[in-house]
């Protein structure tokens, strides 16, 4: 990367929404775009979550890209290492390489409003673009909570998206922070091998069987060769998980009969009545995220597993003390607290057009259109940005839905020709985000009775999407130019449609173009 290195578009982030938008990028006829990572290999969350017993809880032809299908998923719900792999092949066959800049971490964005352009600070060095599709994901950067006494623990600590392979567990005893997705994997996982294992639960969740198998040999080679039968078989996992979301966002009640299913659950596993009794939420089921395992409540019952229904409060030594005073001798403490999702730290690293921060804009909760760009930062998009999270179905359904906008908008600049810029309307985002919050009223996110990651320090619901994943993707096929305002650059300018041509010239094998200093 050189000092005055320029890109139409520079994509932050090389998980499902980065690779993604590279490959979109390319079928729109744009190869003038880098890939920023910060790591040294592509992958996003499915890179960092190495932990054992680390699976997706979505079904494995659901959870891979309409545009790339896999009919070679060797389990009905994927691990970790055959979807790190998938993200591998895509980036191989769309040929995404050359446009890939490991080990580049962004330390700032700042907007240029001379120039119409961002110029992007890397631990590599800086470069300028026309555009910014900022792919980092919510489930990026751990949470650990600040916890008394924490620094003078004399084991080992770590993050469950920190997994330290180099320490080993087994004959530990081990502490684990948290009852989220990573935890109820975790657990089962090392229960085995660990001299003892107490978890420190604040809220139970509500678990329901995971109906998980190898897909056979006969089925792999029908998906193979007629693939058709694998898009049928993606089309009714879609389909059922559409006929789900009223339940969830207008009609919380229906959720009672699958709440009853999940005590049932739980009654088989879990025989003694007194530790039944503690891993039995208080909300109603789907106002947290609904875990899916056959193995997390049998480990709970085995003789070298203590539950504490109670979070953790403080440290002394290696002693751990949760809030009810319950104690325990520990060596190592795995952190299962989930990630700054509301609080994105890439928030902290954008300047808009009034010299301040996305963090600072964002400082009463996060706001933008249509899941997409903010007022005040021109040029600058996000996938899987506010509310667009799903509480029972695929981000990757999103993700292409956001994928669609983010090709018409740079259609539209190209539209417009000339150095031009599109700032979303403060009204426009005001509006979007009233009518998102409005229906979020009656969603069982918001009425459940629980206070989930879902929802920021003001309690207001910033994450989810409350409909279905076909309205998202109608509100989000095209821009609507009367929701932007149209930046030019000042002095002469003449515009004029860019031509298929014009959108690739100077690109080269790495997708880039020099300009000289002051360009």
């Amino acid at each position: 990367m050189t000092e005055h290195e320029h890109v139409r578009v520079a994509v932050i982030g090389s998980g499902f929404g980065g690779l993604g938008a590279a490959v979109r990028l390319r079928r729109e006829g744009i190869t003038d775009f880098v890939v920023l990572e910060r790591a040294g290999s592509v992958g996003g969350t499915w890179r960092d979550n190495s932990y054992p017993g680390c699976a997706c809880d979505v079904p494995s032809h659901l959870y891979s890209f309409s545009f790339a299908p896999h009919p070679d998923w060797p389990r009905t719900f994927s691990g970790q290492g055959h979807i790190r792999a998938y993200l591998e092949h895509v980036t191989d066959v769309f040929g995404l390489r050359p446009h890939l800049r490991f080990d580049s971490e962004v330390k700032m964005m700042t907007w240029d409003q001379e120039k119409l352009r961002w110029g992007i600070e890397t631990s590599r060095g800086f470069l300028t673009a026309d555009v910014v599709v900022s792919a980092t994901g919510p489930l990026s950067d751990p949470k650990v909570p600040d916890i008394p006494g924490i620094d003078s623990f004399p084991g080992k600590v770590f993050h469950s998206a920190r997994w330290d392979h180099d320490y080993d567990l087994r004959g530990k005893r081990v502490a684990m922070i948290g009852t989220g997705a990573s935890a109820i994997q975790i657990v089962p996982a090392i229960q085995p091998d660990v001299a003892r294992l107490t978890l420190f639960q604040r809220t139970p969740p509500w678990v329901m069987p995971r109906v998980d198998r190898a897909i056979t040999g006969a089925e792999r080679w029908l998906h193979k060769q007629l693939p058709f039968t694998t898009q049928a078989r993606r089309g009714l996992l879609w389909g059922i998980r559409e006929l789900q979301v009223q339940a969830f966002t207008k009609r919380p009640d229906e959720l009672g009969l699958v709440e009853r299913l999940a005590r049932r659950n739980m009654a088989r596993a879990v025989r003694d009545p007194a530790l039944r009794a503690k891993l039995t939420p208080d909300y109603r089921i789907g106002c947290k995220r609904i875990l899916l395992s056959n193995t997390y409540y049998p480990a709970l019952t085995r003789a070298n597993v203590d539950v504490v229904a109670s979070g953790l409060a403080k440290i002394d030594g290696s002693t751990l003390v949760a809030a009810d005073g319950s104690t325990a001798e520990v060596d190592a403490i795995i952190f299962g607290t989930g990630f700054h999702v509301t609080d994105m730290p890439i928030a902290d690293r954008v300047v808009g057009t009034e010299g301040r921060t996305l963090a600072e804009v964002w400082r009463d909760g996060m706001k933008s259109l249509r899941g997409a760009t903010a007022a005040g930062f021109p040029n600058w998009m996000t996938i899987i940005g506010p509310n667009t999270g799903l509480g029972n179905s695929s981000m990757i359904l999103m993700i292409e839905s956001q994928l669609n906008y983010m090709a018409d908008y740079v259609r539209q600049l190209d539209v417009l020709g000339g150095r031009a810029a599109l700032d979303a309307r403060p009204a426009a985002v005001e509006g979007w985000n009233d009518k998102v919050q409005k229906r979020m009223l009656r969603t069982v996110w918001n009425t459940g009775g629980c206070t989930s990651w879902y929802l920021d320090a003001n309690g207001r619901n910033t994450t989810i999407w409350p409909g279905t994943t076909t309205e998202f993707r109608s509100a989000t096929r095209r821009v609507d130019l009367g929701e932007y305002e149209v930046l030019r650059a000042p002095g002469p300018n003449t515009p004029g449609p860019r031509t298929p041509e014009s959108r690739t010239k100077n690109s080269g094998t790495k997708g880039t173009k020099k300009v000289e200093a002051g360009a």
